[in-house]
């Protein structure tokens, strides 16, 4: 049994092998964009919305009014980079009760890759929101004292949140391979709307989190951050 997708190489290309979670991560990217362009390309004010239509705003507005619950106000850029996230992520669990796809999101290298994009867009939306110069006094509120303490912080996050993904993904995973084995005809059902309900909840959750972090990170100065020399 195969732990992880990056074991299983589906085909080469040029002399380069391709392994299970570069080609699923391809298909999810292309399964996106594809709907997002066929629901879109008759989006003109005469022209009356379909269900699919209604769905995708549904599902815009949904994440745009858990965006703002959190950050506590509307952030354009928040929408556009956490709900890509999310919608990522959600995708990619909710696909595995398709027979044969392996989910990118059991691999490590993908969860990593995530969490790092969360860890870069931190200072480059914190910098576009603050300057420069706001942003890393962040770094040294409330006193110079707590700057390593921030930087571990700041790193430690992604950890966490690579960690935290990969964990759950995998362990659900390798629990259904368990129950498989066990009773093959009962518990796929099980496992499958399990799967579904467990891969909503953490795409959430790692969104969720990002929007914490970076709506910190963009968030105006308070009054003791204006009045620290």
């Amino acid at each position: 049994m195969n732990l992880s997708p990056d074991q299983t190489v589906v085909f080469s290309a040029w002399g380069i092998p391709i392994n299970a979670t570069v080609f699923y991560t391809w298909v999810v990217m292309v399964l996106l964009t594809g709907v997002a362009i066929v629901i879109t390309r008759n989006l003109r004010p005469d022209v009356p919305p379909n269900r699919w239509r209604t769905t995708l705003e549904v599902i815009v507005q949904g994440i745009e009014s858990q965006i703002e619950e959190v950050a506590g106000r509307r952030e354009r850029h928040l929408l556009y980079f956490a709900g890509t996230l999310f919608l990522f992520v959600a995708v990619s669990n909710l696909l595995l009760v398709v027979p044969g796809f392996a989910p990118p999101t059991a691999s490590l290298s993908t969860t990593t890759a995530l969490a790092l994009s969360v860890l870069i867009a931190v200072p480059l939306f914190g910098i576009t929101s603050r300057g420069l110069g706001g942003y890393l006094k962040t770094y040294i509120q409330p006193s110079f004292i707590m700057l390593p303490f921030n930087i571990i912080s700041e790193f430690s996050r992604g950890i966490s949140l690579a960690i935290r993904l990969y964990g759950n993904i995998m362990s659900g995973a390798v629990i259904a391979a368990i129950l498989l084995s066990v009773a093959p005809f009962f518990f796929p059902v099980v496992m499958d709307v399990l799967g579904l309900l467990t891969g909503l909840i953490q795409a959430y959750i790692f969104a969720i989190l990002a929007t914490v972090y970076i709506s910190g990170a963009t968030a105006p100065p308070s009054n003791s951050e204006k009045e620290t020399p």
